[in-house]
């Protein structure tokens, strides 16, 4: 197999650039090349203003800004030549096939042997592609259609020719997963392929049938949404977010390509008010606004939205429908209920579910990979053919026939079925046989949703799990709300040490939740607040500092494995880990000051302690406390596992996981590696720098107050953390402190700060809003 080590991105626009920074971000080289413009001073202009949009892009393109240094600018002019140093050489030009293939035949003649060529195109068929080029080009060819934005969209839709190489395809395929942390589905050389095929239709008929039955933008947004299992942005929010003006240029390539008797081709008609807002400049929030806008009236900001039978914009309505508080559990609920909106989710999601079982064998080979495709390209919870399941397939089948509707082939053979099953232990599913196939998962990856199908918890309450992954390693699972810290959660980890001290070689910390963590509890908090059971709060402190302890000085190894946010108490546990391996979207921090607390599970103990014992850090007293006072008193969140390394959460010795599903492995083998000879670590000593410190935390808390960036509330948490890092009373660089000393530092400011009525008004407003109140 051709191993991938230079990569070469042609098109720097917003998809070839996003491409590029993903390379950059699994470490390696890029070459990023694009046209000269006419008149043109600097040749480079295009790539090299694409590398700086990266670095300031937001969300961040880059997992960290560094990774910039990775790709080298230059046009197709001047700089063809070193392509033939790239093993890897994507095409992001613009979809015109004539520029395309233009751009191909130069390439054949630079590239150097057995390098892969692939475009990102999603509306050109292969084969046309490649017509007429030569033999060799076309078995190194293929399209690999990445999803915007390349970083964050786990995605990727591979297609083979029918001259295509199989260990290209193999290459590429292992290289995106492995390097790119990409979710990898094989399609067919079809329109649109999977995702694009069926998405768009999806939201085509969403809009279709919102303007056809008098629904709301809001209405319809209430609906296929959350009922749904869709992101609560809904189909209008989503087409805002996309751009208003891809839509008709995506339908019209695809009608275009599609037979005649296609339902996306009879679906097709003009939509005037949509022609019309394109024209206006609504493209949605590129643009001056779409569906939604942000209107000021009188200096006000008004959030508005359109009507669909007027055209006319007007202050946004909150849909009160009953049908959108049903839930995706309970599909048949919402699917006959009696209001507009129970019509509008049926009409929606029979032609898209009847349209994904016509894809069977059309667009892909199997149903798992239209369901994987929906599921990461579109953020839908769960697939097309799960949803069937959820609703029932004899049940949705009878429905279609009530209301005279074609029933597609592969539901007739799913008849008295489910399209999947568990059988022996193994998840299953319908192949267009009839007969039921192992879903099965690329090497080396490990699901704990797997081993749950074949085995049962070791210890189990109900905040928290302990399973038994194999070859002596224990895993350990939140089941909580967001995976949020409570009573239970330390209970359950605490018989897990206990547990694993005599049972099992090592400890994994992981889940597969959205979210490693949230930190704790907020609303248990507010209640014994309320209720002035400061005792019980103070208990839970307390309880979180021992548990957290005995994590920390275990006598085996424990790994953390985040992904989504470990905030707050969550990022606490990577603390007091052995090691760390994170997936690369990981979003971790100390938040509390945010809510008016502070961090007092030993997050303050840790931060200090990695602080002021980094080689790479100022030495002394104050340098170190200095840096953790800066990240813990604004609450900064690494947006990145590589952030997190810079702000210490997380070791130079830590492991960063590109693939979200290849995560348990990497940290069930990290835990493993650590097994042998381990010991736990060395109880640290603390010089804490004292009053003068705090004096200094203080003044440059009072200037950010007189900026106006920090608020009067701001100032006496920040406080409260000063009180801690400078050692408190008792701080002085003389006097040597324990970390039960700093514990019960943190163990008073908390409690403090949860008295304060300010805080309790913060907590009280995340809890309601969400938000962060700047009180």
């Amino acid at each position: 197999m051709t191993t991938i080590n230079k990569v070469c991105v042609i098109g720097a626009g917003v998809m070839g650039a996003g491409i590029a920074a993903h390379a950059a971000n699994a470490g390696h080289d890029v070459l990023l090349l694009d046209i000269v413009p006419d008149g043109a001073d600097n040749r480079n202009v295009i790539a090299e203003t694409a590398i700086q949009k990266l670095i300031k892009s937001n969300p961040a393109a880059l997992t960290h800004k560094r990774n910039a240094k990775r790709i080298t600018p230059g046009n197709i002019e001047d700089h063809l030549d070193a392509i033939a140093e790239c093993d890897w050489i994507v095409e992001a030009v613009i979809e015109r096939l004539d520029i395309k293939q233009d751009l191909y035949k130069k390439l054949d003649g630079v590239r150097k042997s057995g390098s892969i060529v692939s475009s990102n195109t999603s509306t050109i068929p292969l084969d046309k592609l490649v017509a007429g080029l030569s033999d060799s080009f076309a078995e190194d060819f293929c399209i690999t259609h990445f999803f915007n934005p390349p970083r964050y969209m786990r995605l990727l839709e591979i297609v083979k020719g029918e001259k295509t190489r199989q260990s290209a395809i193999d290459t590429v395929a292992d290289f995106a997963d492995r390097k790119l942390g990409k979710s990898v589905v094989h399609c067919k050389d079809r329109p649109g392929f999977i995702a694009n095929r069926l998405g768009v239709y999806w939201i085509y008929m969403s809009v279709l049938e919102a303007m056809d039955q008098g629904l709301s933008i809001e209405e319809a947004d209430s609906i296929i949404g959350k009922p749904c299992g869709i992101p609560k942005t809904g189909v209008f929010g989503l087409m805002d977010l996309v751009g208003l003006d891809l839509m008709p240029h995506v339908i019209d390539s695809m009608v275009s390509l599609l037979p005649s008797d296609d339902p996306f081709v009879k679906a097709k008609r003009d939509l005037p008010m949509i022609e019309k807002m394109i024209a206006d400049g609504y493209t949605g929030r590129k643009g001056k606004g779409g569906f939604y806008r942000i209107n000021r009236d009188g200096g006000a900001k008004v959030k508005e939205g359109i009507d669909l039978q007027t055209g006319e914009y007007r202050p946004t309505v909150k849909s009160r429908l009953s049908s959108a508080r049903t839930s995706v559990r309970d599909l048949q609920k919402l699917l006959t209920h009696k209001d507009k909106g129970g019509t509008y989710a049926w009409r929606v999601l029979a032609q898209t579910l009847c349209y994904a079982a016509m894809l069977v064998g059309e667009a892909a080979d199997d149903i798992a990979s239209i369901d994987e495709a929906m599921r990461l390209g579109y953020n839908w919870k769960f697939g097309p053919f799960e949803l069937i399941d959820k609703m029932g397939v004899d049940w949705f089948i009878a429905k279609l026939e009530e209301d005279g509707m074609d029933v597609p082939a592969i539901l007739k053979t799913a008849a008295g079925k489910s399209f999947y099953r568990i059988e022996g232990g193994k998840l299953q599913y319908l192949a267009a046989s009839g007969e039921y196939t192992d879903l099965v998962r690329p090497d080396g990856v490990i699901m704990l949703s797997d081993i749950k199908l074949h085995s049962k918890p070791v210890l189990k309450n109900g905040a928290a799990s302990l399973w038994d992954i194999g070859d002596g390693v224990a895993c350990f699972e939140f089941t909580t709300k967001m995976n949020s810290l409570d009573g239970d959660v330390m209970a359950m980890l605490n018989k897990s040490i206990r547990e694993v001290r005599k049972n099992f070689k090592a400890m994994v910390i992981y889940n597969e939740g959205s979210n490693f963590s949230v930190g704790a509890n907020l609303g248990l908090a507010i209640f014994a607040a309320n209720i002035a059971a400061w005792g019980e709060i103070e208990n839970l402190v307390e309880t979180g500092q021992d548990t957290y302890t005995a994590l920390k000085y275990a006598p085996f190894p424990v790994v953390s494995a985040p992904s989504g946010m470990a905030l707050g108490g969550g990022c606490e546990i990577l603390l007091h880990s052995d090691a760390v391996q994170a997936h690369v979207e990981t979003y971790t921090g100390l938040v509390e000051v945010g809510v008016g607390l502070v961090p007092a599970w030993g997050g303050c103990k840790e931060m200090l302690h990695r602080w002021s014992t980094n080689p790479k850090h100022p030495r002394g007293t104050m340098p170190g406390a200095g840096k953790a006072f800066e990240l813990i008193s604004t609450a900064a969140v690494a947006k990145s596992a590589e952030e997190a390394k810079a702000n210490l959460i997380l070791r130079e010795t830590d492991g960063i996981t590109m693939n979200r599903y290849r995560l348990l492995a990497d940290a069930k083998a990290k835990a493993l590696s650590l097994v042998e000879g381990y010991e736990a670590p060395e109880k640290p000593t603390f010089r804490l720098p004292g009053e003068s410190a705090r004096v200094a935390f203080e003044m440059a808390v009072d200037g950010f107050v007189r900026q106006g960036k920090a608020t009067k509330h701001d100032r006496v948490v920040s406080m409260a953390v000063a009180d801690i890092l400078t050692g408190g009373e008792e701080g002085d660089p003389t006097v040597e402190m324990t970390e039960a000393d700093i514990l019960e530092l943190e163990r008073e400011s908390f409690m403090k700060m949860a008295r304060h009525p300010d805080s309790q008004d913060r907590v009280e407003h995340m809890l309601l809003t969400g938000k962060p109140l700047r009180n």
